[in-house]
């Protein structure tokens, strides 16, 4: 006999209590509980998970069902006898999102997809369908948008209705059927939140039908060795909905940014057990689909003005694409008590150590001055090798006189002033030299490693081990 149980679950890493509580006791996060109704009943009403995804021949005995339903089924092996096959990659016919992924789609990996409403995600996965080989099995699941849909996105953007396969369906039983029936090399499920299990009385996208559906996703995905794609909705903060314990499932965790009014869309991994992680791709959005940026650095770069005090480039490290950025910096007087603090692409707190370190180092009164700093392009750096960049557009813009012509400044600042080493400069400098910038102000505990580099005869890099030293070079 079936019976209904209310359970408390945290929508951030999926701890269940029996109550509510004010504080989750699994991850320490305020209000975070909310009340599921869950049915429980016979061994034979939910699907059984013991044994192993996996048998000996790699198929499974009862897909949908989840596992192997005999007891001790699954084998105890050493990790030598394991056979690595070549498997080789599916192209995703878009340069940018095969870097992102590290070569092309990996057969049998569980891949999310995150990214605010409207920002693209259905027209990229879509448009991938039309950029597959020919011979390519797919799937393309849809909970969201009609048939009639689909097909009016589809002749939009170019792809061919033969060659997408469209279930509509937002039953688990129904999809993990289609699934085991089909078969196809590459299947998307748009989007996860609407997916339903039977067994559990939740409405679709809480807490606890997302991670029943992504676990049962996971255990086709690793026995038939089929590659899906989730597409997850995103909270007001910017993080994936549903329970933080679904971003440990899956192989790979993708974030689709961009804003709307803008063109350029970046395709950023935060996880990735296939390749780098925080790699970064670009794309233009027309209206034909969206289309790979190849050079990067030069679209970040177009338009900017020349000679303007405040602009600063820089060169950060995106996974492994190095990126020119520039850095603005306004310096005003403030007409409030307490002077303001605004960034946008960095960490404010980063931005308020910095400016104290000018203070401090340089002389120069900051206190009566409001500070605004951005990273044009939309990009968020997060790294510490664009601090000598900040501090030199924070100065240029205090003292109204533009940074040298065809500079590039790239360093880590400590409190005490000092001028740290950085990772991969040489790949910096190369992809500086490349878009023409003749001068590199940089650590100088790094001239080993450009000591292989290759530049051309007008090139002047200059070396600092101090703030101050930096300073005198630039202005």
């Amino acid at each position: 006999m079936a019976k209904a149980k209310t359970s408390f679950f945290c929508s951030d890493c999926g701890h269940e209590a029996s109550g509510w509580l004010g504080k989750c006791p699994g991850c320490g996060a305020w209000n975070t509980l909310v009340e599921e109704r869950t049915v429980t009943g016979s061994a034979s009403t939910k699907p059984s998970r013991r044994g192993a995804w996996l048998t000996d021949d790699g198929n499974t005995s009862k897909v949908s069902g989840g596992a192997a339903t005999r007891a001790g089924s699954a084998p105890i092996i050493r990790l030598d006898a394991v056979k690595t096959g070549q498997n080789t990659r599916l192209s995703s016919g878009l340069s940018e999102f095969d870097r992102v992924l590290g070569g092309g789609f990996v057969r049998g990996s569980l891949i999310l997809l995150g990214g605010d409403p409207g920002i693209g995600k259905s027209t990229l996965l879509l448009q991938v369908l039309g950029l597959l080989p020919p011979n390519t099995s797919t799937l393309y699941i849809s909970g969201e948008e009609s048939a009639e849909q689909i097909r009016l996105r589809a002749d939009r953007l170019g792809t061919s209705p033969d060659r997408v396969s469209l279930l509509s369906a937002t039953d688990f039983e129904t999809v993990a059927a289609a699934l085991e029936k089909t078969r196809p090399q590459l299947a998307i499920v748009d989007s996860i939140q609407t997916l339903y299990v039977e067994e559990l009385s939740a409405a679709p996208g809480s807490v606890s039908q997302v991670r029943e559906s992504a676990a049962g996703l996971l255990r086709i995905a690793k026995g038939l060795g089929i590659t899906i794609v989730l597409v997850g909705h995103v909270t007001k903060d910017g993080a994936i909905a549903g329970p933080r314990v679904l971003e440990h499932m899956v192989d790979t965790v993708l974030y689709f940014e961009g804003e709307r009014h803008q063109d350029i869309r970046m395709l950023r991994a935060v996880k990735n057990r296939f390749g780098a992680t925080d790699e970064l791709g670009l794309f233009e959005m027309t209206d034909v689909g969206l289309v790979s940026v190849l050079n990067a650095s030069e679209a970040l770069l177009s338009g900017r003005p020349l000679s303007v005090p405040g602009s600063v480039i820089t060169a950060c490290l995106e996974g492994t694409r190095p990126l020119l950025v520039e850095l603005q910096a306004l310096m005003n007087a403030s007409t409030y008590a307490a002077p303001l603090r605004m960034a946008q692409g960095i960490e404010r707190n980063r931005l308020s150590m910095l400016l104290a370190v000018v203070e401090k180092q340089l002389g120069l009164g900051l206190g009566n001055l409001d500070a605004y700093l951005n990273v044009v392009g939309g990009l968020k750096v997060s790294e510490t090798a664009a601090d000598l960049a900040i501090i030199s557009a924070v100065v240029s813009s205090v003292k109204n006189k533009p940074v040298k012509s065809q500079a590039i400044i790239i360093g880590e600042v400590g409190l005490t002033g000092e001028v740290r080493a950085i990772s991969q400069l040489d790949r910096r400098v190369s992809e500086a030299s490349r878009l023409g910038f003749k001068r590199f102000i940089v650590p100088a505990s790094n001239r080993q490693s450009l000591s292989k580099v290759k530049l051309p005869d007008e090139c002047e890099i200059y070396y600092v081990d101090r703030m101050t030293e930096a300073m005198d070079i630039i202005f």
